[in-house]
Formats: structure tokens, sequence, C-alpha cells
């Protein structure tokens, strides 16, 4: 399948809306880092206040994480907890699978997999990914032996292909199979180039640009940008 683009003036807002919907009646959702994700999770947030919508049957997810403590600014998580999960107050808070990166690359990725076998939805309602000026998603970089995992959901990433060159923990292309809605989100020019190379109509799957990957995986693809990041389609 191909991916379905839609061009939003303000992506991080029309992300918190497919957000909600995902988040209702118990839903199942993984998070991603990255400063669109960010902004989306606060628009969340007032979108939650303003509708009075219930998370704490929600359960959060990540798609990737580097291995630092959950405190270290470098954190997934930490920027995660500091824009949704603290400003949503104690009376709404949805449970919280976070990727345990202080545990390291190996065993925190064996740890996760673990969990998702045991005490993971058969589907996840939304998964949300981002994109690097490199083409990278999640934490599967270029050319790296992660893309040709196929056995695994979780794999441990010991070199990352980018700042911070910390080790990273992150899922794999067949762990997308599990979403029901992949969607991407980027904006920004210098996004355009890596959106470009992905997701162009006429880009074919190649391991030196990751995100061409998922439309082989999953089972239904939206690119969430601005006008700026499809601005080389």
């Amino acid at each position: 399948m191909s991916a379905r683009i839609e061009i939003a003036d303000d992506p991080a807002r029309a992300c918190a809306a497919m957000l909600v919907g995902a988040c209702a009646d118990a839903g199942h959702v993984v998070l991603t880092g990255g400063s669109t994700p960010k902004a989306a999770y606060e628009e969340l947030v007032k979108t939650v206040a303003s509708v009075n919508v219930d998370l704490s049957q929600t359960t959060f997810w990540f798609g990737d994480e580097r291995c630092v403590a959950p405190e270290d600014e470098r954190s997934n998580y930490g920027m995660a907890r500091a824009a949704l999960l603290e400003p949503l107050g104690e009376a709404n808070q949805p449970r919280v699978e976070r990727m345990q990166g202080e545990l390291g690359p190996g065993a925190g990725a064996d740890d996760y997999e673990e969990r998702l076998k045991n005490a993971g939805p058969q589907e996840f309602d939304l998964l949300l990914l981002g994109i690097g000026p490199d083409g990278h998603t999640m934490s599967l970089f270029p050319d790296q032996p992660t893309l040709q995992e196929r056995s695994r959901l979780v794999v441990g990433v010991e070199r990352a292909g980018l700042e911070p060159f910390v080790p990273r923990i992150s899922l794999t292309l067949p762990a997308l199979r599990r979403a029901r809605q992949v969607v991407v989100l980027a904006s920004g020019e210098g996004k355009a180039d890596a959106v470009a190379a992905a997701f162009a109509p006429d880009a074919e799957p190649n391991p030196r640009v990751p995100s061409s990957m998922l439309a082989e995986f999953a089972p239904e693809l939206i690119v969430l940008i601005d006008p700026a990041a499809a601005s080389r389609l």
C-alpha cells in the first residue's frame, strides 16, 4: 500500500484530534519523541481539558527510547511526561508502558518485547511516528541491520545514526502490523527532503531511507505534514 498524504497548516493540532479518537474506549496508543509530536501532546492536553475526555483507561506505549534515565533531558518518556502526562493531572492519568532505557539496549529491548507479548494489545489504535532529516523513523537508522529484523517486535540499537549519539531501544518494522493506523508527523522545511525521499509518488522502499519502508508493514499509513514539509513532494 502507499501512504496517504495529509497536509495541514497545523499538523500538531490535527494530530491531537486523531489522538483523542484513538484514546477513547480504553485505546492503546504508541507515542514518539520529537518537537512536532511534543506540540501535538500539548494540544492533546488542551483538547482533553476542553471536552472532558477520560484518559484513565487509555494505555500509552513508546516506539523508541534513548538509553538514558527517565529524568535525562534526552529521554522520550521524559518529554512525554512533561508535555502530556503531568499537565493531565492526577485524576486523569493513563496507564503508561515506558521503555526502560536505563537497562541498556539489549536488556531494555528484551524487557519491552516480553511486555508487549504478555501484556500488549492485539492491535494498537494509533502508532505515532516521526521522521528524521536522514529519513530514519523510531530508532531505525539508514542501512543498519535493525531494518532487516523480522522476528522480533523490539530491538536494541547499539549505535545511533544521528544525535544524540546514545544507544537506543526501538520497535521493529514488523511491529507496525499490530497498529490499526500508523501516522507519521512532521513539520518544517528541514524535513522536506526526507519526506520526499520516503513518500513521493515515485519513492521505492530503500534501506537508505528507513521511512520509505513503512508502507510495506503498516495496515494504514498517514503522513501528516505542513506545507513546508510537503514542499518537495
